[in-house]
């Protein structure tokens, strides 16, 4: 089949051409149907746990997806004319937002007072033009004092306000709602200023977190994968010195990359602020099968065979080592699929579709071209290279040395993966750069944190919220909720009942407390709702027959296992409360962000076992030798280990995008260990002695190994340029173990085969049941 193979691609290479292009054109009219989706809840699949309760506490209450504006005044005070009156304004302006059905500030808050035997609902800030000093300073004592409001919608010191926005969006074509949202806000935030100078905006919310999404991943694609395309370029014609060497893998690489996003659209899946980077992993991926093909018909070209000869040799001896590397690279990828994030698996069944038409690309097409295309051929002397010739001497004369120091290293980053943490902080995904980054934690370090946690009560009947025991049960866990550590702000119907109870008592504070009689409860929430206007009525806190409420609380930007704890804590509050006709689940997308997180890298644990165990079994098949695949196991497993070390040294921060990181590099690494062993058993079953196929294998493989380790660490040092956390942190530190898996295989594998593998090439062949890989 070989042979019927060979012959086919370089006896009729235009045959080969067009056949390939047809099927590639074919597959990439599939990109008529790619469509980008940005928004947060692309992280989470339709059975996800969380997901639900939020979408159940949505659909029970209004729904309190957001955009805010944060106002700083230069003056560091809200209350003055200029400022109130810009809230003012900015408050009724921002009605006009697209998709808003609430605006909520302290301008608009629905202050109640007592007049004679009557209950006054209006503005706290009613009439700002003509307000006094007097009731200017009236408004906000109420404010910095009233619990809906302070640490919320003002700062407790006063010198920061937000206006907060409430939208719903239809599902359909979100991502462009999105931006169509925050792209309002943002003019509208422009033409204040312009009107009020003397005062910053920033913005934050849910909105803006979605908008963030997809405009790094919008930035991701224009940015990375042209600065990409560049750097292979530039690395090609930097190490070859072949115009067509590198013409011929651009075309593999653009074929590759078109078909892959092609049957994506085929098959239905979006881009996203991971699919995004299937172009740049592809890209990288196909460039090491190429170098591969090229290095190895250099090497023929060096040893004296015509261009058609060396490249008959360079197929022939390639063809099962890139099948076998690019067969445990999908599989790496492939796990990716037990995550529990749908936009991850998503980006390893694409990028291991990817691989694969990268391989057969490189075995039909690369050759094809290289065939036919004028090349010219340098002399065998301009064309020697010593350089891994010495490296393989000198590592054959220290491996007694190399050995234990190898080990030594190993030890001491072993110990540093224990630095490591699994904990996710959404906001934390945006670097420090990006607008929203800043904006979110100029919120915390002046209002509040950005992330936030609903509990839903659901009570035991209708109007049942009215009963003085679950009024005070939702009073006791509001205070309760208050006095932790990490909250910023709790927002609670019950504190609505306490001051209405006080105002129906002439304003006196000694009745600041809830309401002991369930019709007077009822009477007070009729009386006060009847008062409100449109737009602000109490929906968002309780449901229509009262008899469930939301308790909505700001927080910290918590990491994922701080929230989930808090979480937890809460759940546990309720439950000693003896209350058991009371049901309540905890919601919102930090939450969600929080647990996913934690299961994410559980459930990558268990996919990268399986990986482990198939990729294991690929090696001892492709090397035909159970000690040969055993052997391979160590400078596998060494590079991912090592590589988890540095980073607990660097960082010790393991989020959503690292934790696919072990099964995704586990498959390229093996590249590598693949071909280094490869040719040192080729050499091994012609005779010659572990010293002497090391050599062989540093001669005919090592500047091919060096080279893709350079264009697939530079490829993933791209990545790692993205502002998008979970991107970044993903390239670099599989980067870095890329980086130390070719160190592994030059330093500390050829070491230890020539300590462990000293058996003689007689004693060899009776494990064999072929003499070698290249020759099957």
């Amino acid at each position: 089949m070989k042979t019927i193979w060979l012959n086919t691609i370089l006896n009729r290479p235009w045959l080969t051409m067009l056949t390939v292009m047809l099927v590639i054109l074919a597959s990439a009219f599939g990109a008529k149907n790619l469509y980008f989706r940005g928004d947060y809840k692309i992280f989470f699949a339709q059975d996800n746990p969380q997901l639900q309760a939020y979408e159940k506490m949505q659909t029970v209450f209004s729904k309190n997806e957001n955009a805010s504006i944060i106002i700083a005044p230069e003056s560091g005070q809200v209350f003055n004319p200029q400022t109130l009156q810009l809230i003012s304004e900015m408050t009724e302006a921002a009605w006009q937002t697209p998709y808003s059905t609430r605006v909520d500030s302290i301008a608009n808050f629905q202050h109640t007072r007592a007049e004679g035997d009557d209950l006054i609902v209006e503005d706290l800030l009613f009439d700002v033009q003509n307000m006094t000093a007097e009731e200017i300073e009236q408004a906000r004592e109420v404010a910095v004092t009233e619990p809906n409001l302070v640490g919320r919608m003002i700062s407790p010191q006063a010198h920061v306000a937000m206006i907060n926005i409430t939208v719903q969006m239809p599902e359909e074509d979100k991502t462009n709602k999105v931006m169509e949202t925050a792209d309002y806000v943002q003019q509208l935030s422009a033409q204040f200023a312009e009107r009020y100078p003397g005062h910053d905006f920033y913005h934050t919310g849910v909105v803006f977190m979605n908008n963030s999404f997809a405009s790094e991943a919008k930035h991701d694609a224009e940015t990375l994968v042209p600065i990409m395309f560049l750097v292979i370029i530039l690395v090609m014609w930097g190490l070859l010195r072949s115009f067509t060497a590198t013409l011929a893998t651009l075309l593999v690489i653009v074929t590759a990359i078109a078909a892959t996003m092609g049957i994506s659209g085929w098959l239905g899946i979006f881009l996203s602020t991971a699919t995004v980077n299937v172009p740049t992993l592809v890209m990288t991926l196909a460039v090491a099968d190429c170098i591969h093909v090229i290095s190895s018909m250099f090497y023929g070209l060096r040893e004296g065979r015509s261009k058609s000869e060396a490249l008959h040799y360079a197929m022939r001896i390639n063809l099962m080592p890139i099948f076998i590397t690019s067969a445990t690279t999908a599989i790496g990828f492939l796990t990716l699929n037990f995550s529990d994030v749908p936009i991850l698996n998503d980006l390893g069944n694409l990028t291991a579709i990817g691989v694969m038409l990268a391989f057969a690309l490189s075995v039909t097409l690369l050759p094809a071209l290289l065939l036919v295309l004028p090349m010219r051929v340098a002399s065998r002397q301009q064309m020697k290279n010593g350089s891994m010739e010495k490296l393989g001497d000198w590592v054959i004369r220290h491996h007694k040395r190399l050995l234990p120091i190898s080990l030594v290293l190993v030890v001491i980053s072993v110990a540093a993966i224990f630095n490591n943490e699994v904990n996710d902080i959404a906001t934390d995904y945006f670097d420090k750069t990006t607008a929203f980054r800043q904006s979110t934690e100029f919120q915390e370090a002046n209002l509040s944190g950005m992330s936030t946690m609903d509990f839903a009560l659901y009570l035991d009947e209708p109007t049942a919220l009215n009963k003085p025991q679950n009024l005070q049960l939702i009073a006791d866990f509001s205070t309760w909720l208050r006095e932790q550590p990490e909250v910023d702000h709790v927002a609670s119907i019950s504190d609505t009942f306490k001051r209405l109870n006080k105002n129906m008592h002439g304003d006196n504070p000694e009745y600041y407390r809830l309401p002991q009689e369930r019709e007077l409860a009822a009477q007070y929430l009729l009386l006060y709702e009847m008062s409100l206007p449109f737009g602000l009525d109490l929906n968002n806190q309780i449901n229509l027959d009262k008899s469930a409420t939301r308790i909505n609380v700001t927080l910290e930007n918590l990491g994922s296992k701080q929230i989930t704890a808090f979480e937890q804590r809460a759940l546990d509050w309720i439950a000693s409360q003896g209350r058991p006709e009371v049901a309540v689940e905890a919601a919102s997308p930090s939450l969600m962000f929080g647990h996913i997180g934690e299961r994410n890298m559980s459930s990558m644990i268990e996919g990268t076992l399986i990986a482990l165990v198939l990729i294991s079994g690929l090696l001892v098949f492709a090397l035909r030798s159970w000690r040969m695949g055993m052997i391979s196991l160590l400078p596998n497993l060494l590079p991912a280990a090592i590589g988890f070390g540095i980073w607990g040294l660097y960082s010790g921060q393991i989020n959503m995008g690292l934790s696919v990181v072990l099964s995704m590099a586990l498959g390229i690494i093996v590249d590598d260990t693949v071909h280094f062993l490869s040719k040192y058993r080729l050499a091994r079953g012609e005779g010659k002695d572990a010293e002497q196929a090391v050599r062989y294998a540093f001669s005919s493989v090592g500047r091919a190994l060096w080279i893709t380790t350079l264009v697939l660490v530079t490829g993933f040092s791209v990545l790692a340029m993205s502002t998008f956390a979970l991107n970044a942190d993903m390239g670099l530190l599989t980067g870095i173990i890329i980086l130390v898996a070719l160190a592994v295989d030059f330093l500390f594998l050829p070491p230890f085969l020539m300590v462990f593998d000293k058996k003689s090439t007689k004693e060899d062949k009776a494990d064999e049941t072929d003499k070698s890989l290249q020759g099957a």
